[in-house]
């Protein structure tokens, strides 16, 4: 199969081969302004050779808006929040417009997503929202880029730098606290995110020529399990720090080991990933998130995708920041 066979066909795709403007394919199936009959015949050749549908019937038009499909896990949290409003800060610069469907608790995912993808120009789906296997049709319709998620064929990625990281951080619990007994808070076989920073954790323990950490304790991201952590976290009674696949699944842990009698950070240091809102107030020391560049990011790379009809599938990776608080041991410090 030619590079050409494997883009998605758009308008744009259908612009090149005719070797006219967007606009004059607009009008030309519109019927809305006359064109000469050799431009009429070339765009409707062009039509018939690449198996063009219209985008959707009555909706092309010169300047018409791009339909931006967003597949998400959830639409609670402070994550999915910050990755909104980067995706919509970004998107009316390039007259998108955007439709969003949350998976989370939904039956036949499947159907809802191809659903969507039939009405769109180009789709973004999250980690956790789809298989690999639906990601790659919907790439064989649309542009399609994926957030958060291993490489499929034919997406464009947009990933965070977890690894790295991670590794910073625990790097700083083990040289500047000199914590010896740390361990992992999260399941590495949720999401790409908490598999990165399970193994960013056991870089710097390895690095260290450390190799007593023991396997995580598993818990989804969120606070639903933090007093199962908590408990474990007692039971052991020899820890010296925590690190924690997530900011709301820390400050889950924090409020349950205080009610336990356990002082954070004088008996235990304990440490998030995202730098949400409220761990600015608490005093988290945590890896900051940039949420909202990731969405500003996904927004400018669909476009970039539609308007080159392109099936580039190369990786970026927004750089993520540790930031220090109380909660190791850090005197807080006002700029953070």
């Amino acid at each position: 199969m030619s590079a050409e066979e494997e883009r998605p066909v758009t308008i744009y795709t259908v612009a090149e081969r005719a070797g006219v403007s967007i606009a004059t394919v607009s009008r030309v199936l519109q019927g809305s302004t006359p064109s000469s009959p050799a431009t009429k015949a070339k765009v409707l050749d062009a039509v018939r050779e690449l198996g063009y549908v219209p985008l959707r019937a009555g909706r092309a038009t010169a300047l018409r808006v791009e339909q931006h499909g967003l597949v998400l896990y959830s639409l609670g949290g402070p994550y999915y929040s910050e990755l909104l409003v980067g995706y919509e800060s970004r998107a009316p610069e390039f007259g998108q417009s955007v439709s969003l469907i949350s998976t989370e608790g939904i039956e036949a995912v499947e159907d809802r997503v191809f659903d969507l993808a039939a009405k769109m120009d180009g789709m973004v789906l999250a980690h956790g929202t789809t298989s690999d296997e639906v990601a790659r049709e919907v790439a064989r319709r649309v542009p399609t880029v994926l957030l958060n998620r291993d490489p499929v064929e034919g997406c464009a990625g947009v990933n965070v730098e977890n690894r790295r990281a991670t590794e910073e951080l625990v790097i700083h619990l083990l040289r500047d606290h000199g914590h010896r007994r740390l361990l992992f808070a999260g399941d590495p076989d949720q999401a790409r995110d908490a598999a990165h920073r399970h193994r960013g954790f056991l870089d710097a323990l390895e690095a260290a020529g450390l190799d007593q950490a023991g396997p995580p304790l598993r818990a989804l991201f969120g606070e639903s399990q933090a007093a199962e952590v908590a408990e474990a976290v007692v039971a052991d009674g020899h820890l010296d720090a925590l690190v924690c696949a997530n900011d709301e699944l820390a400050l889950g842990v924090v409020l349950e080991l205080r009610r336990r009698g356990v002082r954070v950070p004088e008996d235990l240091a304990v440490t998030g990933w995202d730098d949400v809102m409220a761990a600015r107030y608490t005093g988290l020391t945590t890896v900051r998130q940039p949420a909202r560049e990731v969405g500003r990011m996904a927004a400018q790379r669909l476009h970039d995708l539609i308007v080159r009809s392109s099936t580039d599938s190369d990786e970026i990776l927004v750089p993520s920041q540790l930031v220090v608080r109380s909660s190791c041991g850090c005197v807080e410090r006002r700029d953070n």
